[in-house]
């Protein structure tokens, strides 16, 4: 067995401080994506998601304008950015697209200002990077018990939210009936996927996050009809991305000699493996997402 891991990994990887903050929080933010994400896909919000995770790498420039942890500025833009779009509260699927991009542009807007601002008043190198691609490697151990906070409060809501939430995403109309407040519902789904994207962006950078969001969560949807282990199956993927993106990357060091590749760049092209492998004929069930399972179940489950 040690053979076969010293063949597969360095021998130093697992004993290197970066590479175990990066599996702490990166694995986090997986798990915490991949549950949040399943909902988001059901909700056909994806849309709101990739806005949410671009609009965060505002408030991370600000942040390190500012000499704060990113992940403050992560939280606090990624929540801002929810509460807006609740706040407008468009009602078809047509008007609340075109919020989101008007929201996400005039996000990315002020990113830019923001980047521009911290190179040039507080000379900090690598901030366009290191925010909207992610620099998994740099996170300080300081982090962790933030992040894993975060993601623990992220889950927990989750927990206790589950059965209306999962309702209300797949009928807003039974939902009422039954008394559940639609309006409501929607805004924590936002307000955690706020904190999901902030623990993604974090990890693999603000730009990337929205593959961290929605390719498990899409990948376990087309495997599985029944929601509840498409939540779990979700997580476990995200978590396997993750860790395999970060050993890859960590690896490839020795593969290129000071020109690793970046970690970003290897967990999403894992994701986006695994999903083309999901297309396979035969392999995935292939369900809608609407129709992942019916309101009855969903209501009763």
């Amino acid at each position: 067995m040690t053979a076969l891991l010293t063949l597969l990994f360095e021998p130093d990887c697992f004993t290197s401080e970066p590479v175990r903050v990066a599996m702490i929080l990166g694995g986090c933010a997986a798990i915490v994506s991949g549950v949040v994400g399943v909902f988001t896909v059901i909700r056909g919000q994806s849309f709101a998601g990739h806005a949410l995770a671009d609009v965060t790498g505002a408030g991370g420039s600000a942040a390190l304008l500012l000499g704060l942890n990113p992940l403050f500025g992560f939280l606090g833009m990624a929540v801002l950015c929810a509460g807006a779009l609740e706040w407008l509260g468009v009602r078809t699927a047509r008007e609340r697209d075109l919020v989101t991009g008007v929201v996400m542009g005039a996000g990315l807007g002020l990113t830019a200002l923001l980047l521009y601002l911290d190179v040039t008043r507080s000379s900090t190198s690598g901030a366009a990077v290191m925010i909207m691609f992610g620099s998994m490697f740099t996170l300080s151990r300081s982090t962790v018990p933030l992040g894993t906070g975060v993601g623990a409060a992220a889950l927990a809501t989750v927990a206790v939210l589950y059965r209306p939430l999962l309702l209300s995403s797949l009928d807003p109309t039974l939902a009422e009936i039954r008394g559940v407040n639609v309006r409501w519902l929607g805004f924590l789904h936002l307000v955690i996927l706020a904190l999901a994207v902030s623990l993604s962006a974090m990890t693999i950078g603000a730009i990337l996050s929205t593959a961290l969001l929605v390719g498990p969560a899409a990948i376990a949807v087309r495997l599985e009809k029944r929601p509840g282990w498409a939540v779990l199956w979700a997580a476990l993927i995200g978590l396997g991305v993750t860790w395999g993106g970060i050993l890859m990357a960590y690896d490839s060091y020795y593969w290129t000699p000071g020109h690793g590749w970046p970690v970003s760049f290897c967990i999403v092209a894992l994701t986006f493996g695994v999903y083309l492998g999901t297309c396979i004929p035969g392999l995935g069930n292939r369900p809608r997402p609407q129709a992942i399972a019916s309101p009855r179940d969903a209501a009763g489950a």
